[in-house]
């Protein structure tokens, strides 16, 4: 059985594409600057399931995705998690944050109603990662 993302994932992101571990999504809420990280590995829900060598790699697609989403936003602080409370399958919330978002300093979750990206501004979010990732990412 091959990797398949989890329904929940499909309906509510776009795929950016494919680093050597990860399926690089951008989550369709236009508050926030918002990157999920999902190992393709099938039946995996917590990072111990991985192997040591995709742990490590993980961390580090973890680390360059923080690291390139707060150079293109100028955020104030990264927030990275591990919920899987709703969504069962592994993956890595990178949400990039400001002092004056509507919700700061409190988490993200639950805190009001996601507004979905225009088409103009999903396609230029999209471009604007897809940039940020050129020649690390294996498949677009």
């Amino acid at each position: 059985m091959k990797f398949e993302l989890h329904p929940q994932l499909v309906a509510d992101t776009f795929v950016i594409g494919d680093l050597p571990l990860c399926r690089v999504l951008l989550m369709n809420d236009a508050r926030f600057p918002w990157v999920i990280l999902v190992p393709r590995r099938k039946d995996i829900s917590e990072i111990y399931d991985l192997s040591m060598q995709d742990q490590q790699l993980l961390w580090q697609e973890s680390a360059l995705v923080a690291e390139k989403l707060m150079k293109l936003t100028g955020a104030d602080k990264m927030n990275i998690a591990a919920l899987g409370n709703v969504v069962p399958q592994l993956h890595v919330h990178h949400v990039a944050r400001f002092k004056t978002d509507a919700v700061w300093p409190k988490p993200i979750w639950g805190q009001g109603t996601a507004e979905p990206y225009t088409d103009a501004n999903k396609q230029q979010m999209l471009r604007n990662l897809s940039d940020m990732f050129r020649g690390f990412l294996v498949r677009v």
